[in-house]
């Protein structure tokens, strides 16, 4: 139901990141495995992680349907990554960080740099910190409520603790690109693994 709202985002996503053919780019939190499809477009080498079997099922049934083949969806933690270090030239997050507690999302962003080569790209998306005043981040605002008690709870201590720009900063991470979509509502950030 959402994929088809951040179609622009997906876009952009890629253009930030200036992903090349033959690039090797991993997707953390893949869900569907929209972003991925937007990278194979691009002529990259795509992978999917996530930790939820139904997610993997629908992207791998997407990916049949599509007809796409240079493209590996993998079952597996955000948090403990299951590939070697700097083996990717990119790696990306969409709307994922805000849904984890606050130490599981540093875990995220070290691995996500332990596993892109040295210079290579991370790019973030997630909610905007300080959220604007508009109808659109209430409506965000009713959808975490609705999602449950817990997920609401991590929302607002990721709003709390800053959103990406803070996490980053925690992570030793220094913004290269910064962008705001729909109403200023969803920040995407551009970071160059520093080691």
């Amino acid at each position: 139901m959402v994929d088809p709202f951040l179609g622009d985002l997906r876009n952009s996503v890629v253009e930030l990141a200036r992903i090349n053919a033959g690039d090797r780019v991993l997707d953390v939190c893949c869900g569907t495995g929209d972003q991925v499809f937007h990278y194979l477009r691009k002529g990259a080498v795509a992978t999917g992680v996530d930790r939820d079997p139904g997610m993997i099922e629908l992207a791998e049934k997407d990916r049949e349907r599509q007809g796409f083949d240079n493209v590996n969806f993998r079952l597996g933690s955000a948090a403990k990554l299951p590939f070697r270090d700097g083996y990717f030239d990119c790696a990306s997050i969409s709307l994922g960080l805000h849904e984890m507690n606050r130490d599981e999302r540093s875990r995220v962003v070290s691995e996500m740099k332990r596993v892109v080569k040295k210079a290579g790209n991370l790019i973030f998306v997630d909610f905007n910190v300080p959220s604007p005043n508009n109808s659109i981040a209430c409506l965000i605002n009713a959808v975490e409520f609705l999602a449950g008690k817990d997920n609401y709870r991590r929302f607002r201590d990721y709003m709390a603790q800053g959103g990406l720009n803070q996490l980053l900063k925690e992570n030793q991470l220094t913004v290269q690109k910064e962008a705001l979509y729909k109403s200023g509502n969803v920040q995407i950030i551009k970071a160059s693994n520093p080691w």
